[in-house]
């Protein structure tokens, strides 16, 4: 059996535990039985084989066992503050940012926004990254932050970081700022109506530079993923 499940809490003394839906598609789905083994991991860059040692209703007890060779962190740290989607759409972004390598997603907050990020929202859009990865192999989960306005993200990078904003008068994306190996990226889309005009200029003072995407008007999580496969 070569399913890969998240351990919500670490192995301790070699034993680990499932709970929840990940020992459910375990227990239920793939109807496993004692002595099955499967890779787990950690959500923080770990992944490890493992034997099923005893199932009950919604839980499945693991033996852990070796630590499995993983694949490099990306160069850098790219950060998409996006003004989300409506619905299904937003299943969509999270895993095509959660394949690409993106390390966080920060929902945007905008005047022309549609979707809200509550509490119940986000908690949904975790539960997309931890099945993305379960998927594409990647074993770092790429962080749901709080919502923000660009003036409050500003505020909370760390010195250093390239501010891109997606906009239909910036430069070409390739002839913009990138950050060196081990720098930090943030990049932000606004919502389909676009950002204001109040919402640029605080953009342009909190130094983020307008970057281009091409002559054609693109749909946010098409903007996002782009940016996003260019920058890493």
């Amino acid at each position: 059996m070569s399913e890969r499940f998240f351990l919500g809490s670490p192995a301790r003394s070699g034993q680990a535990t499932l709970v929840g839906d990940e020992a459910r598609h375990l227990a239920r789905v793939l109807r496993a039985k004692v002595g099955d083994l499967v890779r787990v991991f950690d959500g923080s860059g770990g992944e490890w084989s493992a034997r099923v040692t005893q199932i009950d209703r919604d839980a499945v007890a693991l033996d852990v066992g070796d630590q499995l060779p993983t694949a490099p962190l990306p160069e850098r740290s790219v950060t998409l503050a996006v003004a989300l989607p409506r619905g299904g759409r937003q299943k969509w972004l999270v895993e095509k940012l959660t394949e690409l390598g993106v390390a966080r997603l920060v929902p945007l907050v905008t005047e022309r926004g549609v979707a809200e990020a509550t509490e119940s929202a986000r908690a949904r859009l975790e539960r997309g990254v931890v099945e993305a990865c379960k998927q594409c192999g990647r074993n770092t989960l790429m962080e749901i932050a709080e919502p923000a306005t660009l003036e409050s993200l500003a505020a909370a990078l760390p010195p250093g970081a390239v501010r891109l904003i997606a906009h239909p008068d910036g430069i070409a994306l390739d002839a913009l700022s990138r950050p060196a190996p081990g720098g930090a990226v943030v990049a932000a889309v606004g919502p389909e109506g676009g950002f204001t005009p109040k919402e640029i200029l605080v953009a342009d003072r909190q130094g983020f530079e307008r970057a281009s995407l091409g002559p054609h008007i693109l749909r946010i999580e098409t903007a996002a993923v782009a940016l996003a496969a260019r920058l890493m």
